[in-house]
């Protein structure tokens, strides 16, 4: 029986000590414990809702505390000041049946007086006398019950030793026969002490009201000092909750651009509530992926030119050999075709050559550092290297430029003009005119070129940024085609500046294609 009783029951059995046991149930479930606790660190358990839920607390609690101690304290208020109505009405009671009893027996007195000799005075006057001093004792009597003020107390005991002097002259002379008529001082006396403690009475009641009033003042200000006090904790920790996520926002919002920008380079690391670290270790998921992708571009493409290009050579060898055995012929016909195989040929190369630039946009993040760059001298340093083809075609060239500095890529912005400069100079009739505006519109530069050419056909708008794609309408007078990468770049380059580029409408009678290029001015250079 006993092998089938576990060890540690035993052990109790055995051992009054627990510790042994405790050390091994500690062994077994400590470690899980202690486990547990390290995964659900503050780090961890914080996140966005929490902060919602975190922050509601603390904007909710000290406004409960604030509300709470305005009830404590106005209930507190509330119960002394009903306290204080309750004796001060109780004391004026028993102040005017004792003023009363008072002005009864001083009136009872000076009858009983008048009354001095005994054959006149009736046996009931004196009873009357007494009952009307009895009263006036158990007024004062239930006066002192009340709890008065201290000077209260002695200006009744004093009013009751001014009515027993009254009373010992006027009933020690009676039983004598020898009655000796109390002195108009000892009734002026009475009645002095009679004002005094009526005035010292109201005096009382006044104060006690000052006290009422004094506490009321104090548990306001108490409530504002305490009220404001609460509220500037609240806005502290709603303050820092904010610039907690404020802070991960702003992160965001940074690593966001960078991405737009294909600036890939560096990490992605983002402090603050939980869900939106999650959010950042996902968004550096996309930065990898986008890497990842370039690579493969950039190697497809130059894997595509290098194919090309060696069999662009051969057909060009041949091309070139077919020329000249046709030049000994004299044969023209071979001349053309051989001629037509050698433009195909550099039509070709330069396809394969502008496919190598376009996959490089982003291959080199060294040299595509931001820099201040002076807008109106990188125009004019375009312009008059246009200024042979310009003149070529007649062509005029019509400006409206205001001073505009930014931070960015020198050699991009100038690719941006250049490209647009070389479309409007292809596609304006000869003769034309091309309209340039540069200017600072507040928050971002904006640069338009329009030309006079056929324009752009509204349906193809959407399309003519995509790589290799040429209008239907937009032909060259001289007829030769680009390689449809320059639009393409051009946008590229605008979004690595976190801009964007446009096809709108033209000016009125006008007829022509107008780019219109928009860059925030707030990059960092």
């Amino acid at each position: 029986m006993k092998e089938l009783i576990p060890n540690f029951i035993l052990d109790i059995f055995r051992k009054p000590d627990l510790s042994k046991l405790w050390s091994k149930l500690w062994s077994k479930q400590g470690g899980r414990f202690t486990s547990l606790c390290d995964r659900m660190t503050f780090k961890n358990i914080l996140s966005l809702k929490s902060l919602i839920v975190l922050g509601f607390v603390v904007a909710v609690i000290p406004l409960f505390l604030a509300v709470m101690y305005a009830a404590f304290g106005m209930r507190e208020t509330s119960a002394l000041g009903r306290t204080i109505n309750f004796q001060v009405f109780e004391q004026t009671k028993a102040i005017r049946l004792v003023l009363q009893k008072t002005a009864d027996i001083e009136r009872k007195a000076r009858l009983f007086v008048l009354l001095s000799d005994p054959a006149v005075r009736q046996p009931y006057e004196q009873q009357s006398y007494e009952s009307t001093r009895a009263s006036f004792k158990q007024a004062l009597s239930a006066l002192l019950k009340l709890h008065v003020d201290n000077k209260i107390a002695l200006l009744v005991n004093e009013l009751s030793e001014k009515e027993n002097l009254i009373y010992q002259q006027i009933i020690g002379s009676a039983s004598e026969n020898n009655l000796k008529l109390p002195v108009d001082e000892a009734f002026q006396g009475l009645r002095e002490s009679s004002a005094s403690l009526s005035r010292e009475f109201e005096s009382y009641v006044d104060h006690e009201f000052n006290e009422l009033r004094q506490q009321s003042e104090s548990l306001e200000q108490g409530l504002l000092i305490k009220g404001a006090v609460l509220l500037a904790v609240s806005f502290i920790f709603i303050a820092i909750l904010l610039a907690i996520v404020s802070q991960s926002m702003r992160q965001l919002n940074t690593c966001i651009r960078r991405l737009g920008s294909r600036e890939l380079e560096e990490p992605i690391d983002i402090t603050g509530p939980s869900d939106l670290r999650y959010l950042g270790n996902r968004l550096e998921w996309l930065r990898t992926h986008l890497m990842e992708l370039e690579v493969s571009k950039q190697q497809f493409m130059h894997n595509v030119a290098r194919e090309i290009d060696l069999p662009l050579e051969s057909i060009r060898e041949g091309a070139e050999l077919l020329a000249n055995e046709a030049a000994e012929e004299s044969s023209n016909v071979r001349q053309d075709i051989a001629r037509l195989l050698c433009n195909n040929v550099d039509k070709l190369k330069t396809v394969a050559d502008e496919l190598v630039r376009y996959s490089q946009i982003n291959a080199k993040p060294e040299t595509n550092r931001k820099q201040t760059v002076n807008m109106n001298n990188l125009l004019e340093s375009v312009i008059n290297d246009f200024q042979p083809r310009l003149q070529a075609k007649s062509i005029s060239l019509k400006k409206l430029v205001r001073p505009v500095e930014i931070a960015g890529i020198h050699d991009q912005l100038r690719s941006i003009i250049e490209q647009l400069m070389s479309n409007a100079v292809k596609y304006s009739p000869t003769g034309g005119e091309i309209r340039i505006m540069l200017r600072d519109s507040g928050a971002q530069l904006e640069l338009e070129v329009e030309d006079e050419g056929p324009g752009i056909d509204p349906n193809e708008r959407s399309h003519v940024f995509e790589p290799f794609f040429r209008g239907k309408t937009a032909q060259p007078e001289d007829n030769a085609e680009g390689p449809g990468l320059g639009l393409a770049i051009v946008r590229e380059y605008v979004t690595n500046h976190q801009g964007k580029v446009d096809i709108i409408d033209a000016r009125q009678d006008q007829h022509g294609a107008r780019i219109r290029v928009q860059i925030p001015l707030t990059g960092k250079a």
